[in-house]
């Protein structure tokens, strides 16, 4: 990685005076970093890893083979970020994925696509009544989606607020939405609903449900019959791009997107600086001043933007002596507790699944020779027993699973005729009870590919390597707090006005010059860029306000 300034102690960058600095070069931070130094602020980026682009890296996992190490998919990042930094002049090229593919069976699957009358056929395999309802249900979910990504780029109201700027703040957030009406109350049955019972609503079929109640299950500690499981379905598809929910891969890996958005930081002025971790946020009364890193370098600047995780921000970086009561008692309650995990394979040919022939001989891959993207989860219950194992405090003895493919449309992370894999999946536990990771590591492996080989007989042969990614493994690497790859959940109580604490939704934090721009912020993880973009505005509202 070649950064615009040096990050030792006597380097460019600690000579330099900045208007800003931000903790982390994830792509929220280097979003933020941008639309700073776009309205002429000297902006600083300091990153604790050699490499940006926190949990949106590409990285080499064996000799020639190239990874998506952690994001893996590209659906939300926003086609504004996009606009707004000249992305794709900058090198991001989006590449299509096929439609999803989920086996339920040694011998049959179910295809989720754009094309409506194709998932429609696929559903009807299993049930006509599922497949007639289905667009039906597709507009009642795509309307609560058209709402909700809205509200994506709200800064959230305070409602204890009692005085004219919170008046103010909530009826003009009310006047704005004034012709959501009652669809407002597909929000609420999602905020509260778990997704079997939302789904159940419309379908009757296990395997069908499952298609949509997966979504409900990736990053979250959740099965789908727990309540409020049916919000994260919504938070999975509010992606504006082709393909099965808006799915696709970028040329290079997820890597190539952070890389884009750093460019295009260089190009306008902002300096990054790598390997710089931060000790501490220094405080002068109620206002933040400074920074320090672990290898003792003290920048300087009026405004400091955490990308970092609202923990780590809150409990390591400024400490519990210097925070009000109530809010360390949400901040320590605040659940990121994870149970996702993570494998990156090299390997000599992508899984040979079962039903490989006839995904091709029916004709439903389209234009591609091999599903790109796979679930593996085929009904309910496989959902709910993967949950069942975590919630008692191990690993699932069948986890579900998304293996993907990129190297079938990109040929620049394998050598020519090798693929990478990148799989994700559920559920692994932070912690296990009665058990330690150390000890636990490569049977918890071995379980992994023994799922994978009862839907592709013989793929542990074809790999030449395999890098696993437990939550601990991925908090060590990308400081994601136990792992969450949302920095936290995505339930009722963490989100919009609540997310991360109370008093302190709109990026603002207690102490002045303070804000957070990350993912524990509203509205929440994923590779959007719209919490980047959020902060920056109220950064640049409160700049304006002082010179005023």
């Amino acid at each position: 990685m070649t950064t615009t300034t040096s990050s030792q102690p006597n380097g460019t960058a600690a000579a330099k005076r900045y208007d800003a600095i931000i903790i982390g070069a994830g792509h929220n931070g280097l979003v933020c970093a941008n639309y700073l130094a776009r309205s002429g602020l000297k902006v600083l980026v300091l990153e604790r890893r050699k490499v940006l682009g926190g949990a949106a890296v590409t990285e080499e996992i064996a000799p020639g083979f190239r990874a998506s190490i952690f994001s893996y998919l590209m659906s939300l990042l926003h086609p504004r970020i996009i606009r707004d930094f000249e992305l794709k002049q900058h090198g991001l090229q989006v590449l299509p994925c096929s439609d999803m593919v989920s086996p339920v069976s040694n011998d049959d699957y179910i295809v989720f696509s754009d094309d409506m009358a194709k998932t429609q056929a696929s559903f009807a395999k299993f049930s006509k009544k599922d497949a007639a309802i289905y667009p039906e249900f597709d507009r009642y979910l795509q309307e609560a989606a058209q709402i909700v990504r809205k509200l994506l780029w709200e800064t959230p109201v305070d409602p204890a607020q009692r005085d004219w700027r919170g008046f103010r703040d909530g009826a003009s957030l009310l006047w704005r939405h004034r012709k959501i009406g009652r669809k407002m109350y597909r929000i609420a049955d999602m905020l509260s609903m778990s997704a079997y019972d939302f789904l159940h609503e419309w379908f009757e079929d296990d395997r069908v449900m499952a298609v949509l109640a997966y979504y409900a299950s990736i990053g979250t500690f959740a099965g789908p019959k727990t309540p409020g499981s049916a919000y994260v379905i919504m938070h999975h598809i509010m992606g504006e791009h082709e393909g099965a929910g808006g799915w696709g891969f970028i040329k290079g890996g997820m890597g190539a997107i952070t890389q884009a958005l750093a460019s295009y930081g260089r190009s306008i002025g902002v300096d990054h600086v790598t390997e710089a971790e931060i000790k501490e946020v220094r405080l002068t009364g109620d206002r933040a001043t400074a920074v320090t890193t672990k290898a003792g370098d003290t920048y300087s600047a009026r405004i400091i933007v955490s990308n970092a995780s609202a923990k780590a921000l809150y409990l390591d970086m400024i400490g519990e002596a210097h925070l009000p009561a109530e809010v360390l008692r949400e901040i320590r309650g605040y659940r990121s507790f994870s149970t996702a995990f993570k494998m990156n394979i090299a390997c000599e040919r992508p899984p040979q699944y079962r039903i490989l022939d006839k995904v091709r001989a029916d004709g439903a891959l389209g234009n591609f020779s091999y599903p790109t993207y796979m679930h593996i989860a085929p009904d309910i219950d496989y959902l709910e027993r993967a949950y069942d194992d975590a919630k008692y405090g191990w690993y699932s003895s069948r986890p579900f699973l998304t293996p993907v493919v990129p190297t079938i449309v990109d040929d620049s992370l394998a050598p020519p005729g090798k693929h990478v894999v990148n799989l994700f999946g559920g559920h692994a536990p932070y912690t296990l009870k009665g058990g330690d990771w150390a000890t636990e590591k490569e049977n918890f492996r071995k379980t992994v590919f023994d799922t994978i080989e009862e839907y592709a007989p013989g793929f542990s042969n074809d790999v030449i390597e395999a890098q696993l990614l437990v939550a601990p493994d991925i908090e060590r690497i990308v400081a994601l707090p136990q792992g969450h790859i949302f920095h936290g959940e995505l339930s009722t109580d963490q989100l919009f006005f609540q997310r991360p604490v109370s008093g302190y939704a709109d990026y603002r934090t207690p102490f002045r010059g303070l804000y957070i721009c990350g993912s524990s912020m509203h509205p929440g993880g994923g590779v959007s860029g719209i919490p980047g973009h959020n902060a920056a505005r109220e950064i640049l509202r409160d700049v304006k306000a002082r010179r005023a």
